[in-house]
């Protein structure tokens, strides 16, 4: 890979890391120690935003799913002080609403964290000029969410009301888990499941799974 591909104005660019995943961190720093200045790294919102607007990075590395916000709350906070500031997601997660949710707040791309070390410099390269980076399958999510709707808002109001975990909880009951798998899988408690299935049921005015299931499917959270 040539150097070049990393640098911008002729200096490397300068990269923060926003995950709650400590080894992952330091998996990525590892990976882009050789072709980027990694300026920084933080696994709590309130810690990326504070850090971001000190160090001022040309591209932050995003999370999408984090337990104090998220991603979102780090985009949406840093963007009203640091505008110029991009944002590449970086998640495990390949869910069309959280893809096209992203890039409606403002990030510049969404990678999923099967990407190769290669085309990961590339795609900081890339939105750190100005370009917008996806991985292949999530391409396709943003094109058809904008040509089906291309004057629709910036958030979905009835999914707005949801806390990401509720989102998580909903995720997995519209896939056909059943409680005991939700709470295996997202090491909760089956009591605690009940409350989020419980207050998604009440915020959005639905009365059973069923309902939720296909109010997911229609938004492609499946």
């Amino acid at each position: 890979m040539s150097e070049g591909m990393s640098e911008q104005g002729g200096q490397r660019l300068r990269v923060f890391l926003v995950d709650d995943h400590g080894m992952f961190r330091a998996g990525v720093r590892a990976e882009l120690g050789a072709h980027v200045d990694v300026v920084g790294e933080a696994a709590t919102v309130a810690q990326a935003v504070s850090m971001i607007g000190s160090v001022v990075p040309d591209v932050v590395l995003l999370d999408v799913h984090m337990p104090d916000g998220g991603g979102r709350a780090v985009l949406d906070a840093v963007r009203k002080t640091q505008p110029q500031v991009r944002f590449l997601a970086l998640s495990v997660s390949d869910a069309a609403e959280d893809v096209i949710g992203l890039i409606r707040a403002g990030a510049r791309g969404y990678v999923t964290k099967t990407i190769s070390p290669d085309d990961l410099v590339d795609a900081i390269r890339r939105v750190a000029d100005g370009d917008a980076v996806f991985s292949p399958r999530l391409a396709g999510f943003v094109l058809d969410a904008f040509a089906a709707r291309p004057d629709a808002p910036v958030a979905d109001p009835e999914l707005d009301q949801l806390t990401n975990r509720e989102r998580e909880v909903l995720r997995l009951l519209a896939r056909g888990y059943a409680y005991k798998e939700i709470a295996k899988e997202l090491f909760i408690s089956i009591k605690t499941v009940e409350t989020h299935v419980s207050n998604v049921l009440r915020k959005l005015q639905m009365s059973n799974r069923y309902e939720l299931s296909r109010w997911a499917a229609d938004r492609r959270l499946v």
